[in-house]
This record gives C-alpha cells, structure tokens and sequence, in this order.
C-alpha cells in the first residue's frame, strides 16, 4: 500500500510539473504607487525615473520633466505664497537622469530649486560596464524636456560625456547630502537631511532610482570591506579565494570573469537549480566549472553589475583558476581570511577566504517611501480592508439575489413580494417594450444588463487606453459578443420571436422544443436563456448537459464545442483565442478589470494554485458520468437510484425529494461552491484587489481543461532576446501569474499555458521584444508571427522602415 501511494503521488506530482509547475514563477517587484503625471498619494510628492517601472533612459528622462511641467500647470502652485525666501519652489531629491531631466526642466521656469545626491551623480549609469550599449528605446519616443538621445543605442562613456556637459550648460550641481524623509506639514513639504538640517518646499520631487538599495545576506561579517556586489576588474582577483552568492546572470558572469582570470571561486546559490539566469552562463559557468582550460568567456555581459567583459583582448591575463558549485547551500558567517558556510548536507564548512560577492539582487528603497507616506503597490491600509470587505458583502448578496443555490435568498425575494418580483404584469408582451418587461421580472435580467454595461463602457476606455489594432479588434469582438448573443438574444430577440410566434409550430417550434423547451418556472414561457450555451462551452456552462432528460441538441452543440472547435483554437492559437477573445469571464477582465492586472499575485505557491481548476474539472467530470449512468440505468432500479443520488448531493446539494438540505449541506456542492461561490463572488469581488482574472487562473474548469490542450499548442509569446533589459514589466502586468520576464531574457518562446492572449505584456514592452506567433513544435523554429499590431514600439518601428503597422 505505501508503494501504491508514492507511486500514484509521483503520478500527480509528474502531471502537475508537465502540465504548469515546469515553467517559471517569478515575482513582481513592489514599488510606489504613481500616477501617470508622477503625482504620489502625498499632494505635492512626485515620484520618477525607473522606480516607477521603466527603467530605460528616455522614459526616465520623460517622468522628470513631465512632473516639472505638470506642476508648473497646478493651480495651486501658481498661487503659492512666495515671500518666504526659506522656502523653495521645489527639491529634488537625486541627481540620476530623470531628476536631472526634472532640474533642468525647473530651471528654466526660473523656479528657486535644490537638487540633492546622496552618492554620485548620474550613478547608474556611470557604474555601466565600460564600452556597454545603452538602450534607447522606444526609438520613436521624444521625451518631454531639453534631454534628448539617439535612436537605438548608445556607448555608456558617450552617454556619460553627454549627460556630464548637459549638467555643465544648465549650472547643475547636486548637493550632496542624504535624504531621511520628506514630510507634508503646515501645507509644505519639509525635507529632513543627515545631519538635522530640515529644508522647506512647496513640491518635492523624488528620483532616487533602485541601484543604491542592494538586498542583505543578513549574516556577521558582511559590512566588512571584502564584501561588494559590483565586480569592476576580475584581474584584481587572480590567484584569489572568492565568494560569489546568487544563481542570477550577475553572479554567474562574475564567477566566470574571475576564474577566467585566474581565480579560485566557489558560488553559492540557496535554491537547488538556477532558474533566473541565462541558459547560456549556466551552461558556460558549469563548462567552467568542470574543465579550468575551457574555452569560456563573456564578451558582453548582461548585467550592469558585472563592469568589465572577459574577452579576447583579456586572454594574455588568462590563468586556469576554478568554480565550485555549491547549491542548496547558505552562508552563515563571513571572518577575516574565511568564511562558514552550510551545504546541501546542512553541514557546515569553513572556506579560505579574500573576497565575497553578493550578486542576490536590489530592492526598491520602498522605505524610504514608506517613512514619506507614499503607497506602495499591492500593501494594503485599513481603508482597503474596509472598501474589499464592503465589495465582497455586496457580491455575496448580488449572486445569492439572483440564483437560489445556497441560502436561497431570490426565493426569499419571489415569496415577499421584494424586487424585482413586485413589478407589475405585463398586458402584452408581443411588443418589444412588453418582451423587454417581462425579462425584467428575472434578476438575471438587471446583473446581465449591468455586466453587459461594465464591459462596454470599460472596454471602450481599454480602447482608448491602449492605441494598439489588436486591442480594437480584440475588445470590440468581446463588448460583441457579449452584447448580443449573451445579452440581446436570451433576454429580447428570443422572447420577442417566442410570444410572436415563430416557436409555436413547423420548424420554429421544433428547433425551440430540442434548444429552449418550454417551462412554467420562466415567465416567457420557455427556456430561453439557455442559448448562451452557444457561446459559453461545457464544463463552464454545465446547465445544458446536467438536465432531468438528455436534450441531445444540447450535447451535441457542446460536445463540439469543448472537444472539437476549442482544441483546435487552442492548438491554432492557444487557450487565449477562448479566454480572450470569446469567453464573458474573460470579457470584463479584460475591461473592467484592465486596470488592475498588475495585481495578481506571482510566485510558485500561487502557481501551484492555478491546479484548483484541475480539482474542479475532475468534479464536474464525476457528475457528468453519474448524469449518465442516471440516463442509461433502468428507472427505479439502484444503479439509477444510486447515479442519481451521487449527481443530486454533489450538484445541487439536494436530497432524494429535491429539497435542499440544511447547512452545512447546502454549500457542499457544485451549483454553489463552484459555480456561485468561485465564478461569481471570488471571480467578481476580488477585481479591484486581485485582477480580474482569479476565477480564469485558478479554477475555471473550462480553463483547465483547455490547459491541457495548451501544452500540445504551436502558439507562442516569441521575444527577441537582445532587445529585452529585464525589466520585469512584462511579467508586472501579466493578469494570470506568467513569469514571461523568463523566458524573454533568454530569448526562449513562451509556452506556459495560462496565457490568455491578452496582448498586455506584448503591449507594455518599452523596448518591443515580444510578439504573438507559432512554432514548430518539433524544431522549435518560428512558423509565422501574427499580423495584427500589439506593440506599439515594434509598430513605431515598422511605420518607420515604410511597412503597414499591421505587416
């Protein structure tokens, strides 16, 4: 038996990992939350530069002059009192590109301003390596203000002669000083310095950057002076004991450059396998690793933190040092001449030692933020307690008001005489007014309608949000969709054409008897609302196939759907073609819910998560068979007594009378749990908290099931690697948890199935690297890339060489 168990748990464990834990799951990192203008939720605080998300120089160089502008246009700035010469216009708090960009900005509106640097001036990009390519991207952008760059890239010392002479003609020169916190107080902004000295100001603008704020190891030891986490010339190491911690690219360059050059390095990396770094340093790092004299260099390293490429020019410093591999392992200690560290035996080692490196990454200086009363992204207040559970009261009265599962709250409505059951009779429902009436007796009638509204209006503002062909088409299609066969024909057309008569002989009524059959629980007199079964495929849908009596129309039309036509969208164009272009879920994600997709959680454990929905398929796939065993088995006799049983308690928790049962018996089945519970009040209260997409990620049986079509599928989210900086906004604003930032930088086509095709990754790129296409399963190779236009830089760039955007 305990055989029989590992097995079986190795069965579920090997499915898991092949059909979604395999593929990377990556976090989002926190930053402040800014207005498009910059503007914080301290008035007169502005935040810009990269630690708003974009860390590219034309966009930093945009934020700081857009913020002086924006400020300069307030209304309440124009009429500040200005007598108090103490007090300045404006401070701005460093002096990297975008708070240069800012003063620059300020100085010619002739404001009284400071600027403050805490280190060096234009740090950032004075610590590139040398001779490294810049980024300026997007090539069609022109940034507010008097910084301008070239089109495409630039050499870093170029840039820096550039940027240097920039401040030199403008009279820029920081003070340098250290920021501890900056406070709104009597209607100004105090700024309090190292050293006690407090400055006064009317606005405060804020571009400290991320580079200053490197993550600990939090161990004795590591503020002594062989402890870095910037390698500038690994010949400085030869014939050296060093440390590297990390498994990103910055750790395995650094491991490579110094044995390259004659050092004895061992890394460490607290994971079991490397998952952030290149496959290509891995690859030359364990090349490394088990032969000293391989031919290993790194002409062109990835990371900034690694400032000197080991190339050709650098062989004549080349002597055989080493790499030791230490994985699973931590560091406990760092001395003097050694250090302790624990292996993956949770033993512990004592390693000579002259250097440590620690390559494990930096962390916004939220805070800093933090002390200033700025927001930060995904940290909840009391107010958000508030308002999430004012929201979710609300969704759980909405979906109990219009559906009898669970505490049976619209019979309560029906019986009381309360809305919209008090509405009057309707004299003649012929009429399309009368039609339209008698639907407002149903309580589906006012949440279709309002859903129906919600995607409309939030689509047309997704439209106008982000100006891309395949935004239109794609939100067009969905407010379509939505409007007319989930809306108008269950609610109007159909009604309309039933008490008109087109149902009640010939062909009409036989196409209506097997669709829409008729019924004295529905105040049209038949079923009508079922043709959203034309849209909304099985198991989503599961009314249609879970009836008293087979309607084999029904099966028919949604056994083509679920195992003919989506299988092959999804393997044409992946599970999204369903989720993003036709399914209502997905709809008023993609609207109402565009907004907030930066606000899904990432990582392994909410990826593991995402096998909810493959609990939820085996459940409704259970009570489909027991609905057929109920149809095939002899009336009366105990396997149809049995079947039927098994489908009452597990789908409408109802007894062998076809009452209710009491609580807790009333929650326990699909009708609620599931279909009530998860798609209507988690798949709706968590939007403005969660995304949008909580239901389509994590329990969608639907999803799950096109899940494993996915995984046989020739689409692809295809990057060009050499263009991706590692921003990490592709993965930021990815609604169902992807980590594409992964894939892009190793220039590795995305597969993971939970892509719904939502373009906003594609579409949020700064420097254009993904596209929509298909491979060839077998090769790899791309086949084709989709026509229709979802960057925006990859369709500046295409206007620009003379081609079609949509080419």
């Amino acid at each position: 038996q305990g055989q029989l168990k590992g097995i079986k748990l190795r069965l579920i464990q090997n499915y898991i990992n092949w059909l979604h834990t395999r593929w990377p799951a990556g976090h989002v990192e926190k930053l402040p939350e800014v207005n498009a203008d910059g503007s914080t939720s301290v008035p007169g605080l502005y935040v810009v530069g990269d630690i708003t998300g974009i860390p590219l120089l034309k966009f930093s160089s945009h934020t700081g002059a857009k913020a002086v502008r924006t400020i300069l246009e307030d209304a309440s700035f124009k009429a500040r009192k200005t007598e108090d010469e103490s007090v300045l216009d404006l401070v701005v708090i460093g002096a990297g590109v975008s708070g240069v960009s800012a003063m620059a900005e300020a100085n010619k509106a002739n404001l009284r301003c400071e600027i403050l640097e805490a280190t060096e001036p234009l740090s950032t990009v004075v610590n590139f390596p040398r001779g490294k390519p810049i980024f300026t991207y997007p090539t069609e952008m022109t940034p507010d203000g008097d910084m301008q760059f070239g089109e495409g890239t630039e050499i870093k010392e170029g840039l820096v002669a550039y940027l240097h002479s920039f401040m030199a003609e403008r009279g820029i020169v920081p003070r340098m000083t250290r920021v501890e916190k900056v406070r709104r107080r009597g209607g100004l902004l105090e700024i309090d310095l190292d050293g006690g000295e407090t400055l006064k100001a009317h606005r405060v603008i804020v571009g400290i950057g991320r580079s200053g704020n490197f993550r600990k190891l939090g161990v004795p030891g590591e503020d002594r002076d062989k402890v870095s986490n910037r390698l500038h010339d690994p010949k400085d190491y030869r014939k050296k004991h060093v440390l590297i911690v990390g498994g990103g690219d910055s750790a395995m360059e650094t491991a490579i450059a110094i044995a390259e050059c004659g050092g004895f390095v061992t890394i460490s990396y607290r994971k079991g396998e490397f998952s952030r770094a290149k496959p290509e340093n891995v690859d030359a790092m364990r090349k490394l690793a088990a032969d000293p004299f391989a031919d290993v260099t790194v002409e062109e390293p990835v990371s900034e933190r690694v400032t000197t490429a080991v190339g050709k020019y650098m062989q004549r410093y080349r002597r055989a040092g080493s790499i030791r591999v230490m994985m699973s392992s931590g560091i406990k200690e760092i001395r003097e001449e050694e250090l302790v560290i624990t292996n993956d035996q949770g033993e512990q080692e004592t390693l000579p030692n002259d250097y440590v490196f620690t390559m494990i990454g930096r962390e916004a200086p939220l805070d800093f933020f933090r002390k200033c009363g700025v927001h930060i992204r995904g940290e909840w207040r009391w107010q958000t307690f508030v308002s999430f559970f004012l929201f979710f009261a609300f969704c759980v009265f909405l979906y109990h008001w219009k559906s009898d599962a669970g505490f049976g709250l619209k019979s309560f409505f029906k019986e009381h005489h309360l809305f919209p059951f008090n509405l009057a009779d309707v004299a003649n429902p012929a009429n399309l007014i009368g039609t339209i009436r008698v639907s407002m007796l149903n309580p589906s009638f006012y949440y279709t309608l309002a859903y129906t509204t919600c995607i409309v209006i939030f689509g047309i503002k997704r439209i106008r949000r982000r100006k891309t062909p395949y935004i239109k088409v794609q939100t067009i299609t969905l407010m379509s969709i939505q409007a007319f066969p989930l809306f108008v024909l269950p609610f109007i057309l159909l009604p309309w054409m039933g008490h008109n008569g087109w149902f009640d002989e010939g062909i009409g009524r036989s196409i209506a008897d097997a669709l829409f059959p008729l019924t004295q629980w529905d105040d049209h007199g038949r079923e009508y609302w079922r043709s959203v079964g034309f849209i909304l495929a099985w198991p989503l849908l599961p009314w249609n196939f879970f009836t008293g009596q087979p309607m084999m129309a029904w099966l028919i039309i949604g056994c083509i759907q679920t195992f003919v036509l989506i299988p092959l969208m999804v393997w044409k164009w992946g599970k999204g073609a369903y989720c993003g272009w036709i399914c209502s879920c997905g709809a008023l994600a993609e609207t109402m819910g565009d907004t907030h997709r930066h606000k899904m959680p990432h990582g392994p454990m909410w990826n593991r998560l995402n096998m909810i929905g493959q609990a939820f398929l085996i459940l409704i796939a259970a009570l489909f068979v027991f609905r057929i065993v109920g149809w095939v088995a002899t009336p009366g006799s105990w396997l149809d007594n049995t079947a039927e049983a098994f489908f009452r308690i597990g789908f409408y928790g109802k007894g062998p009378d076809g009452s209710r049962f009491g609580f807790p018996g009333n929650l326990l089945n699909y009708e609620w749990f599931v279909d009530l519970l998860w798609a209507g009040v988690f798949g709706v209260a968590f939007y403005f908290w969660f995304s949008g997409r909580v239901w389509c990620r994590f329990a969608c049986p639907l999803a799950a099931l096109m899940h494993i079509y996915a995984r046989f599928s020739k689409f692809r989210i295809i990057p060009e690697k050499k263009k991706c900086i590692s921003c990490n906004v592709c993965t930021s604003v990815c609604h169902q948890g992807i980590d594409v930032m992964n894939f892009a930088n190793k220039g590795i086509p995305m597969e993971d199935p939970q892509c719904v095709r939502c373009s906003a990754c594609v579409q949020s790129c700064p420097t254009g690297v993904l596209q929509f296409g298909e491979v060839d399963r077998k090769t790899g190779e791309t086949i084709r890339l989709d026509r229709l236009g979802a960057s925006p830089v990859l369709m500046a760039e295409i206007t620009v060489e003379g081609r079609s955007p949509s080419a």
